[in-house]
């Protein structure tokens, strides 16, 4: 994991920190530092983030899955390949069965439950 590596080291430098000086502040000898900086270890889960906290970052930088440090945001829209039968129960609860304009309602939101994505 080189880019974790680099970021690492860029992070520390551009603050002005030694790896002794970040070292003593997260609790760990200047050799871990080190060996981070130079992709010979990996941080532990909590030090990732405790370096993500202490640069204000989020591990998506720091992971190299994003150039912004401050994340990458997941718009989550589930996929639907069919109503699931509870829910198809539910919608027909819904309406009035006598109603036209709800049927009409009520065959917009089955399709739109139904829908998939196509990004």
């Amino acid at each position: 994991m080189e880019i974790v590596s680099e970021r690492i080291k860029a992070l520390r430098e551009s603050v002005g920190l030694s790896q002794n000086k970040l070292g003593k502040l997260i609790g760990l000898p200047q050799s871990s530092i080190n060996r981070y900086e130079h992709n010979q270890s990996t941080p532990s889960p909590k030090t990732f983030r405790w370096l993500a906290d202490f640069y204000n970052v989020s591990l998506d930088y720091i992971y190299g899955r994003t150039d912004n440090p401050h994340g990458m945001y997941f718009d989550y829209k589930p996929q639907f390949n069919k109503i699931d039968p509870n829910m198809d129960k539910f919608v027909e609860m819904c309406f009035d069965p006598n109603s036209p304009i709800s049927e009409r309602l009520k065959e917009t939101l089955k399709k739109m439950l139904t829908e998939e994505e196509t990004k």
